[in-house]
């Protein structure tokens, strides 16, 4: 906010009044409840999990026509009592920063520009460089000539975001790859 002088004389004449209103015994509390009730009226709440950290703090997002019109914590959720913490906090503005990457985006070895690609074509390109790489780094047999059948120049990562059945179908992809290098996120 930009603050010249008649911005700051608004602003301490605006904070005089409510001082004196509130000595008066008038409280702003039932009117800001109000004001806030307003920015919701007619959404659906639609409860989400934030995506930053292992904690998953549950969101409630309020959403009309299709549009997500505020969020907030949970008071509901033991581990922050409706408290979000700033990149949770700040999960509404991200949906609607017009800087955001909404589409694969692609440079070039070497290049110094990046191109929008398809989705189609991205994970096409996943999918051809996991499988180089795999064949590149394929054990058949250890020392011994043992059958060892495995990958030492992959690894995975998984998320605390993922629910159980999630966790064992990645799992079971990564070890049908042969990679044996895999950890979890979600120890906290």
């Amino acid at each position: 906010m930009k603050l010249n002088r008649r911005t700051f004389i608004k602003l301490t004449g605006s904070g005089a009044i409510g001082m004196t209103l509130a000595q008066l015994g008038i409280h702003m509390e039932p009117v800001t409840a109000y004001a806030a009730s307003l920015k919701t009226e007619g959404t659906k709440e639609v409860l989400s999990v934030c995506p930053f950290c292992s904690i998953g703090c549950h969101i409630i997002a309020h959403v009309r026509d299709n549009q997500l019109i505020s969020t907030e914590g949970d008071p509901e959720y033991p581990a922050s009592e409706g408290a979000l913490c700033a990149k949770g906090a700040s999960v509404l503005s991200l949906t609607r920063n017009p800087h955001r990457v909404t589409k694969p985006l692609y440079r070039a070895p070497f290049s110094d520009k990046w191109e929008e690609k398809s989705w189609d074509w991205t994970l096409d390109r996943i999918a051809q460089r996991v499988k180089e790489t795999r064949d590149k780094g394929f054990i058949k047999t250890n020392a011994k000539g043992q059958t060892v059948n495995r990958v030492e120049n992959l690894f995975a990562i998984g998320t605390s975001h993922m629910d159980n059945e999630e966790c064992a179908l990645t799992a079971q992809a990564i070890r049908a790859l042969g990679v044996v290098y895999t950890d979890h996120q979600a120890r906290i």
